[in-house]
């Protein structure tokens, strides 16, 4: 069981390692040049990450294990298993990027159509500012929901999570980095690897705009929902009010409504 101080420990080094990384990227290669390092809600998305950490990302990554550990040994054939594990590292790593990229593709298009998943996912689309803070306002059902799709194909094919640790690492930090307020030209490699310019658009008060890909654009670009401009968008966040507060984002997509406005 991970003690107190262990989850402070672990929070405050993500903190001080993510602000070291992107605060001077942000600074020296700034999509806004304008937008200050304490922008407006800027304490808010603060409650977001510190919520993220402290509370809502331990729970999420039992439930992730309880359900690795209960197909692999209820649902998934032992021969199968040991097939999957005898791969080659990269060869693993090829297939749950391939799969998951598919997955999650799909189901971040059916958070913005589907009125109950929107509830939840659009308080990740409340911020009207993007940095590499604002990355972490989402709500817990909505991160459990994102985690367990980009998890599942490695959890279906019995691919021992902790050997794919580098990859899901990766995809983490590369979240964190397509929301930060960066603008850095990479060529190419950004229609193969995406960038903050793609993600910024997605996050245009144009929900339906596009881009829905969680690395790869090549998802979007197959389907048709890929979106480029030079620039970055000028207003972000949704066109209705939202509340103002950590608690009111997380209580207000639990109340019953009748309409949900997209």
């Amino acid at each position: 069981m991970i003690s107190f101080l262990e989850i402070l420990f672990s929070t405050g080094l993500s903190f001080l390692l993510l602000s070291i990384i992107f605060i001077p990227l942000e600074r020296v290669y700034p999509a806004h040049a304008q937008q200050k390092l304490f922008r407006p809600e800027w304490l808010l998305d603060l409650m977001f990450f510190l919520g993220q950490y402290f509370i809502w990302s331990t729970i999420v990554l039992f439930c992730i294990s309880f359900l690795e550990n209960t197909l692999n040994q209820y649902l998934l054939p032992k021969c199968f298993l040991t097939h999957i594990w005898s791969q080659a590292f990269w060869v693993q790593c090829i297939e749950v990027i391939f799969l998951s990229d598919i997955l999650i593709y799909w189901a971040h298009r059916l958070q913005h159509q589907n009125a109950f998943l929107w509830r939840f996912h659009k308080v990740h689309h409340s911020a009207k500012h993007l940095d590499w803070l604002a990355s972490h306002r989402e709500h817990p059902f909505d991160t459990l929901y994102t985690i367990t799709i980009i998890n599942l194909p490695a959890i279906l094919l019995g691919f021992p999570l902790q050997t794919l640790s580098f990859l899901v690492l990766f995809r983490g930090v590369w979240a964190i980095y397509i929301h930060s307020n960066i603008n850095i030209n990479i060529g190419f490699l950004k229609y193969i690897i995406g960038s903050p310019n793609l993600h910024h658009w997605h996050h245009d008060q144009d929900v339906h705009k596009g881009n829905y890909a969680n690395i790869s654009p090549l998802m979007d670009l197959i389907f048709g929902t890929f979106y480029e401009k030079k620039e970055f968008p000028i207003t972000y966040g949704l066109k209705e009010e939202s509340p103002k507060y950590y608690l009111g984002h997380i209580i207000q997509p639990l109340l019953w409504k009748k309409k949900e406005k997209q």
